[in-house]
């Protein structure tokens, strides 16, 4: 999987319209330079040799160097990566508390008001375009009420700690650095709630269907038959069958998260690796196109295993 996506995106970016010497030189830039420059950067060589070297490259875990910064493509991503992990994993929590509370409530009284309400806000979140929402809350809480920074991850001329994990409030924790602590959180809650209030409708619908049709099981019949009460059916019998479904969709959306939230982050000014991605594709710098594919795509099959593993150990119904 991982070959055929390098293999893709190598393809892609050499057929899309655009040069990256254009975006380095510009358009003006006599013929000598622009020559120059290809063979310096290996544009000039066949395209089964750059693949051939490409592949070299990944293989012995080198991504190689952007052809606009010259800055190796590792250090890159390891600058934006955090980023996009923090507001992944507070988005994550936010959407499972969010989304796993209005389906267990919706389940719990079927076609009642709350279960009308939740189902219309699971379809209503899951269908807004996300930069309309982001754009729409940065109107009203930062613009309007004026109660949380509009963007980035903290204000302008602000001296972020010394980066021990990369994670800004985890850092700031670290340092005892109060200012930037508040600050950070300031400006994590716009992006993340309103990522974990679109990620939400995904988590409250799946819940909802599954709780229900375990409600109908035989085995819950049996449980009602012995006396049980209907809140120890739900939390002991019911509640638990229901969530390796939760389990599987919150691991692909915190790995898809990583490298996915283009349009939030963009919205927000979060310097994330999907920021960065948006960069270097307007920049038609390769390198660092191809490495931040080569590692989300990484982080998705990694993460992928793990969660069939974990659903193994969890459900013994399931072998491999």
């Amino acid at each position: 999987m991982l070959w055929i996506i390098s293999s893709l995106v190598f393809i892609l970016l050499r057929i899309a319209p655009g040069d990256p010497v254009d975006a380095i030189l510009g358009t003006r830039a006599n013929e000598l330079a622009r020559e120059s420059l290809r063979i310096k950067l290996g544009l000039d060589k066949p395209l089964i040799n750059q693949y051939l070297e490409y592949l070299n490259h990944l293989i012995h875990g080198n991504l190689g160097t952007s052809l606009s910064t010259q800055e190796p493509v590792k250090e890159i991503i390891s600058k934006a990566l955090p980023a996009s992990m923090e507001l992944a994993i507070v988005a994550i929590l936010i959407a499972l508390l969010l989304g796993c509370l209005i389906g267990f409530l919706g389940a719990v009284r079927p076609e009642g008001k709350i279960d009308l309400l939740g189902r219309i806000f699971g379809i209503g979140t899951y269908a807004l375009p996300p930069f309309w929402a982001a754009m729409l809350i940065q109107i009203i809480f930062a613009v309007l009420l004026g109660w949380f920074p509009i963007g980035a991850r903290l204000p302008p001329g602000a001296i972020p700690p010394p980066p021990v994990t990369g994670f800004l409030l985890v850092d700031s924790i670290l340092n005892k650095n109060i200012e930037i602590i508040f600050s950070s959180i300031k400006h994590l809650i716009l992006p993340s709630v309103t990522l974990g209030i679109l990620l939400s409708g995904i988590f409250s619908r799946s819940l909802r269907l599954n709780l229900e049709e375990v409600l109908k099981k035989d085995y819950i019949e049996a449980a009602k038959s012995r006396g049980i009460n209907d809140s120890g059916i739900l939390l002991k019998h019911a509640l638990p069958n229901t969530m390796l479904p939760i389990l599987t969709i919150t691991g692909l959306t915190v790995s898809s998260l990583i490298g996915g939230a283009l349009l939030i982050e963009i919205t927000f000014s979060w310097p994330g690796i999907a920021l960065g991605l948006k960069e270097a594709i307007n920049q038609r710098d390769y390198p660092v196109v191809q490495g931040i594919v080569v590692i989300i795509s990484s982080l998705v099959v990694m993460i992928s295993v793990a969660i069939d593993i974990a659903i193994a150990y969890i459900d013994p119904r399931v072998s491999y």
